[in-house]
């Protein structure tokens, strides 16, 4: 009986060998990419993937292109082989080829699990007319009838931020900059994007359902674990439930749940507003602001073609969808704002004074946009500090991709063309063309706001949805919700900056930015999420 135990545990293995490890490595002897130029792999196991952990985002990929030059391949995890490239008309390809370039099976496969099938996650014919639902509520109309709710819950936070001053006999006081920023952008978020109250500004600190299951689903720095890795690669281990699956599915139960409460009420209200009019819906009938009932009065109009629809389990995904993407990225990115603040003093200053000269604390979207200054300093922020330095995308089928810049690989042949196969990796590498030299000058480095007057000509060629970079990518996979972002940012910075000044209570030094996915701020002693400022009430002299 042994015998035939273990015969059977050899065959089990030997068939997950034969079914999903060999291909891997098979893949990996044959793909073109281990023909370019490109760092050498200090580990079999993990490639060069420590040796990208172990520093900011850009650093290694800027020395990389400096060393290696603008075309380069590299060994990940197990092996497998990525591209890695800057060039300008190789990756416009890559971006607007959604039909090859797909986000990796390890990510899709984590991410479908906490999201669901939202616009995050969807492909090919299901990500298209997910985006033509989505579309009218990311408008500038749209977010522009949002932006009152930006302005209050920024205003409720200055507030807060008073009152702990207040309780220091006014002196400056220490507070950690991100937990501050974070539970602001998921007030916003809830609010405006499906009318909810996290009550993450709750000066008791009370933390509601949904509140709990987010922070329990998502609050992991964006690392995943080498099983759960190995459980996106190999679909028989995903029987294999740990204590990190059940605190999932618990979360994602409330998640559910609530999601679902609140898209039946937003049917109801729809569908009792439109019968007291006695007509169909329209797609012109839209006259709540918040996102999701934008989204559900869009999908239930009679002018859509019933293929064009979506189903109830692709609406409901879009709640945790519109929860990541309007909460954590913008969060990240108002952090860097405030430090780069502290590392700039003139610029602070110059700032502060450009948003005094309005007679509001409650500015519209058109005021906002109107102040030059601040534009500047949103563009340059999300350009020297992009909260997502990169993202990823596996080849689905075998492509040759064209090149601007030629390139010698590694028998000496020169290239004007990349060979990827399929399931081959490719690296879009955000920060690096954001902070390219030869894109943007030899100060791509420091942080200047005065370039955005006048935009070298090479950076014009960048294919980004979004002034001249790739802080939201470009192509039909761009971010849908980068007005809604920006929107909140400056918000935040019009009543922060304002009422306070901002000092960095530690060393520059001593602040790191780690993430896989966002760039976060840790503190090197004890890598805790922080940014810790001082800060103390503004007064004009």
């Amino acid at each position: 009986m042994a015998v035939l135990t273990a015969l059977a545990a050899v065959a089990v293995l030997l068939t997950l060998l034969g079914f999903y490890v060999v291909p891997v490595f098979w893949s990996i002897f044959m793909s073109p990419l281990r023909h370019l130029p490109g760092p050498s792999s200090p580990s079999i196991l993990w490639g060069v993937t420590k040796v990208i952990d172990a520093q900011e985002g850009s650093v290694l990929q800027e020395q990389w292109t400096e060393q290696y030059g603008p075309t380069i391949g590299f060994r990940v995890l197990f092996g497998s082989r990525s591209l890695w490239t800057v060039d300008i008309r190789a990756l416009s390809h890559i971006l607007h080829r959604t039909d090859i370039y797909q986000k990796p099976m390890f990510a899709r496969y984590h991410l479908s699990r906490l999201l669901g099938p939202g616009v995050l996650i969807s492909e090919d014919e299901q990500h298209k007319n997910q985006r033509r639902v989505l579309n009218p509520a990311f408008g500038p109309s749209q977010i522009k009838e949002l932006t009152e709710i930006f302005t209050e819950k920024a205003n409720q936070l200055r507030d807060l931020l008073m009152d702990e001053i207040s309780k220091s006999s006014g002196g400056p006081i220490r507070i950690n900059g991100v937990s501050w920023l974070s539970r602001a952008t998921l007030d916003m978020i809830g609010l405006a994007g499906f009318n909810y109250n996290f009550e993450a500004l709750n000066p008791s600190g009370q933390i509601n359902e949904l509140n709990q299951a987010f922070r329990t689903l998502f609050d992991r720095g964006g690392n995943i674990h080498l099983f759960s890795f190995l459980q996106a690669l190999i679909p028989a281990l995903r029987i294999i439930r740990t204590e990190r699956n059940r605190q999932e599915a618990s979360a994602l139960a409330v998640m559910h749940r609530i999601g679902k409460q609140l898209i039946a009420e937003k049917k109801a209200t729809i569908l009792e507003a439109v019968g007291q009019k006695g007509r169909e819906i329209e797609k012109k009938d839209m006259n709540e602001r918040d996102l999701l009932s934008l989204l559900i009065k869009a999908n239930m109009a009679t002018d859509i073609p019933e293929s064009q629809r979506l189903s109830d389990d692709e609406i409901l995904a879009q709640v945790p969808t519109f929860i990541v993407a309007g909460h954590e990225t913008t969060s990240v990115a108002t952090t860097w704002c405030l430090y780069q603040l502290t590392q700039s003093p003139d610029v602070q200053m110059k700032l502060r004074e450009e948003l005094l000269q309005v007679p509001t604390d409650d500015p519209t979207m058109d005021e906002l946009n109107g102040l030059p200054y601040l534009d500047m300093f949103v563009k340059e922020i999300m350009r020297h500090h992009s909260p997502v330095p990169m993202t990823l995308r596996m080849a689905m089928q075998d492509d040759v991709i064209p090149v601007d810049l030629p390139f010698e690989d590694k028998k000496g042949r020169v290239r004007d063309y990349i060979e990827i196969k399929k399931g081959d990796m490719v690296v879009i590498p955000i920060q690096a063309i954001n902070r390219s030299k030869k894109l943007w000058g030899q100060d791509a480095h420091e942080f200047r706001p005065e370039r955005w007057k006048d935009v070298p000509e090479k950076a014009n060629h960048v294919p980004g949805v979004w002034a001249n970079q790739m802080t939201f990518l470009g192509g039909p996979h761009a971010c849908i919700g980068y007005r809604f972002s920006l929107a909140e940012t400056k918000a935040l910075l019009f009543a922060l900056v304002r009422a306070f000044e901002f000092e960095l209570a530690v060393k520059p030094e001593d602040i790191r930015k780690i993430g896989e996915i966002v760039q976060r701020p840790f503190l090197v002693d004890g890598l805790k999420l922080d940014m810790p400022l001082l800060i103390r009430p503004y007064r004009a002299f």
